[in-house]
């Protein structure tokens, strides 16, 4: 563990020195990286002030200066949001668009300069294996809660997850056919439902029925578009089993819809074998289990 942390901290340094992070006129402007990236995450449709700092990892009083100080550039401005006053959004103005398209040019620059030196296998390598630094960086900051079926995050998840199922199903989805997982049935000590978490954004959800002497039920597993890719199916589905085998069940069993050829390939993946059907929701063509 100790070389590793060593590596960790030695790759750290070699990548704040190499893109500038150190230095306070970050692409040779007038503002350090953070300013920067304040400017460029805010983006051409302005971005809520709390999702920004979520999606930055900031403290409201780092992000509150950054945002200030931008705004005295002229590039910014801060206003409430039409629909609830209570929501503060940023927004670039004229001279914020200038310039996030300049600091765009600047980024694409730096980026050919740091590959220009590289042949193309080394190119090749390095582009790969940033490529696996960022998506295990940011598996890394996924953060699993048990939340009540009823809580916002949760209900939204499902929500979305019905939406595509709805939507890639030839036949459509009606939750309402199919086996129930209501809310009192995922609430302990009857079950358990977990959403995964990006900073504060819900990505992804998952749930378990725990059924006394017989196979747990794994229920509503779904991840957003935007955060797939990253392992977060395989880290809810690992921590769902555990939570099974903790409530007594030697078996989990899942069904699944044939145009959910992700979802196939990850049970598959993580040992589960098809199964003759075990019960008759409408909805799927494929069953599996696995023991725990």
């Amino acid at each position: 563990m100790t070389e590793a942390v060593d590596q960790v901290r030695s790759f750290n340094r070699t990548v704040t020195q190499r893109v500038g992070a150190l230095n306070d006129r970050f692409l040779a402007r007038d503002r350090p990286l953070g300013a920067a990236r304040v400017l460029w995450e805010i983006g051409a449709g302005g971005c809520e002030v709390r999702a920004l700092r979520s999606r930055l990892g900031l403290d409201s009083g780092h992000a509150s200066r950054l945002l200030r100080a931008l705004e005295a550039d002229g590039l910014v401005r801060v206003e409430p949001d039409a629909a609830d006053r209570r929501v503060r959004i940023a927004l670039l103005t004229r001279r914020g668009h200038v310039e996030r398209r300049l600091l765009d040019r600047r980024s694409d620059e730096l980026a050919r300069a740091i590959l220009a030196p590289l042949h193309d296998g080394q190119r090749d390598e390095l582009v790969a294996a940033m490529a696996t630094v960022e998506r295990l960086l940011g598996l890394a900051t996924i953060e699993i809660r048990e939340v009540d079926p009823r809580q916002r995050d949760a209900r939204r998840c499902v929500r979305a997850y019905f939406a595509e199922l709805d939507r890639r199903s030839d036949a459509g989805f009606d939750p309402a056919a199919g086996i129930s997982a209501e809310p009192e049935e995922l609430t302990p000590p009857a079950g358990t439902f977990l959403v995964a978490y990006a900073r504060d954004e819900a990505v992804g959800c998952g749930a378990v029925k725990h059924r006394r002497g017989a196979p747990a039920e794994i229920k509503r597993m779904w991840v957003a578009d935007a955060a797939r890719g990253r392992g977060i199916a395989r880290r809810l589905l690992a921590e769902l089993e555990e939570r099974a085998a903790r409530a007594g069940a030697t078996v989990a069993r899942l069904e699944t819809n044939r145009a959910l050829v992700e979802a196939i390939a990850l049970y598959r993946s993580a040992g589960y074998a098809e199964v003759a059907p075990f019960n008759d929701e409408p909805f799927a063509h494929h069953w599996f289990e696995k023991r725990l």
